[in-house]
């Protein structure tokens, strides 16, 4: 990713750079001292399936990384990222109109817990999701801070993430996407078959191939049978 001379950009707040993305000629803002995607929002786009007419929401989309992937990579009619962070959702607004999107991507402050008031039930037939990965506040000395929000399940867990995603996604065939961490692969997996998401498709990403994995992607059906593919694992590293 090569960072472009910010200082010719005048949309740029303090600290934020203007970085490309590298597909489409896209590229997002984003700020290094709140937080900036890795590689496992990529690794989802790529996993993730939006077909031709459909629409997409992602939730906590932070700086709009997925959605604007999303919107370059598939046939999507329509891609709404929610964001419960002013300062990352601004950000995203303006990667969104920096690239033009406007009519394609489209970015809401909100909450997770609320998704469902905010857009409707069975109103999406697409869910991605990069949650946050650790279960508690415990150890933390600043809960306030962005990184940690992203990185903790502070102001939202994956029982919110799962109950509204099963209320958005339209029945029976309502897709669910997320990347997380494989320590908590019952727990997601239990509680998905609870909220009738029923998982598809499962696919580790090891670092190296005798490592063990250190993220997995899962795919969901809303109301689908009981049957899990399990995909060849994705190595990073050689």
């Amino acid at each position: 990713m090569r960072e472009t001379e910010h200082l010719q950009r005048p949309d740029l707040q303090p600290d934020e750079r203007l970085d490309d993305l590298q597909l489409s000629g896209y590229h997002i803002i984003q700020n290094p001292k709140r937080f900036c995607f890795g590689v496992d929002a990529v690794m989802l786009t790529d996993f993730a399936k939006v077909k031709p007419g459909e629409r997409a929401l992602d939730l906590g989309t932070g700086t709009g990384v997925i959605p604007i992937l999303l919107s370059a990579k598939t046939k999507g009619q329509h891609f709404t990222g929610l964001e419960i962070q002013p300062e990352s959702a601004d950000m995203a607004c303006r990667s969104v109109a920096y690239n033009h999107l406007e009519d394609k991507v489209e970015i809401v402050t909100g909450d997770i817990k609320k998704v469902s008031e905010l857009f409707g039930t069975s109103s999406f037939d697409v869910i991605t999701t990069n949650p946050p990965y650790m279960l508690n506040q415990h150890g933390l000395t600043n809960a306030t801070d962005a990184r940690t929000i992203a990185r903790h399940e502070i102001l939202c867990t994956l029982d919110d993430i799962l109950r509204e995603s099963s209320k958005v996604l339209k029945e029976d065939k309502g897709r669910f996407y997320m990347i997380h961490r494989p320590f908590r692969l019952t727990e997601i997996m239990t509680m998905m078959h609870q909220y009738k998401i029923e998982p598809k498709r499962i696919q580790f990403v090891h670092p190296y191939i005798h490592k063990e994995p250190t993220m997995v992607l899962i795919e969901g059906l809303k109301g689908g049978k009981s049957h899990v593919t399990v995909e060849p694992p994705i190595v990073m590293y050689k």
